[in-house]
């Protein structure tokens, strides 16, 4: 009997371990490539992302009014580039590519450390 009850514990703790009580999200990312997809003439938009604040070409946005503050979809999605500034954690620029994912209008492209 205890035998059995040994095995069940380590049953228990073994699927404890290895389920997960989060559901994840995924990000697609892509390489650069030679942007073919994108009108030669678009305007480009400016995103600046803080680890409290988000402006939109200087002006400041919030996370939940980013999709009326950004086009709609067109026949070509206009660039978007996002710059980040100090302090900004991968979980806020995470939560910004899930809030843009929906919106076909743009073409986000975050800018990295030169």
């Amino acid at each position: 009997m205890t035998s059995l009850i040994d095995v069940i514990f380590l049953l228990l703790l073994f699927f404890m371990l290895t389920s997960t009580f989060s559901k994840f999200s995924e990000v697609e990312l892509s390489a650069a490539s030679g942007g073919g997809a994108l009108a030669p003439d678009a305007k480009p938009l400016f995103m600046q992302l803080g680890a409290e604040e988000i402006t939109l070409n200087g002006e400041p946005v919030n996370l939940a009014g980013l999709a009326s503050a950004l086009p709609v979809e067109d026949a070509s999605p206009v660039p978007l580039l996002i710059s980040l500034r100090e302090g900004v954690t991968a979980q806020r620029l995470t939560d910004l590519l899930v809030a843009l994912r929906p919106l076909r209008g743009v073409a986000p492209t975050v800018l990295g450390d030169p």
